[in-house]
C-alpha cells in the first residue's frame, strides 16, 4: 500500500494526515511534501500517524530530518501516534526522547 498524504493548515500549524506505509519505497511522497512546506515557511507541523500501518527506517529517517530541518529555522514537529505497535518503533530506536508523540491531533495542536 503507498503512503497518502493530506494537509490541514491550523492557524500557524500545518496537520500532515498520513495513511498506509511508509517505507522506502514510499517515502519520497511524504518527503516531497513535508520539503515543499518548510520551504513555504510552513515549520510548525503536526504529523498525524494514526492512518500509518508500516515504518519502516526510511521513515524514521525522514522524521528525524524533517525534525531537524524545522528546528533550524525556529519551527517544531509533533507526531501524532495511537498504535501501541508504532510507538513499540518509537521506544525501542529511542525516539520517544526526540519526539514530541501524542495520541490525538487535538492534543498535539494544544500543546
Amino acid at each position: 500500500m503507498d503512503v497518502q498524504v493530506t494537509t490541514e493548515d491550523v492557524g500557524v500549524r500545518t496537520v500532515l494526515h498520513v495513511s498506509g506505509e511508509i517505507d522506502v519505497a514510499s517515502a519520497d511522497r511524504l518527503r516531497e511534501r513535508t520539503t515543499l512546506l518548510v520551504a513555504q515557511g510552513r515549520t510548525d507541523l503536526v504529523v498525524d500517524l494514526t492512518g500509518v500501518t508500516f515504518l519502516d527506517s526510511t521513515g524514521l529517517g525522514l522524521l528525524v530530518g524533517t525534525l531537524k530541518r524545522v528546528r533550524t529555522l525556529g519551527g517544531d514537529l509533533v507526531l501524532v501516534v495511537d498504535s501501541e505497535r508504532l510507538l513499540k518503533v518509537f521506544r525501542i530506536t529511542g525516539l520517544t526522547q526526540v519526539f514530541d508523540i501524542r495520541e490525538t491531533v487535538a492534543d498535539a495542536l494544544g500543546s
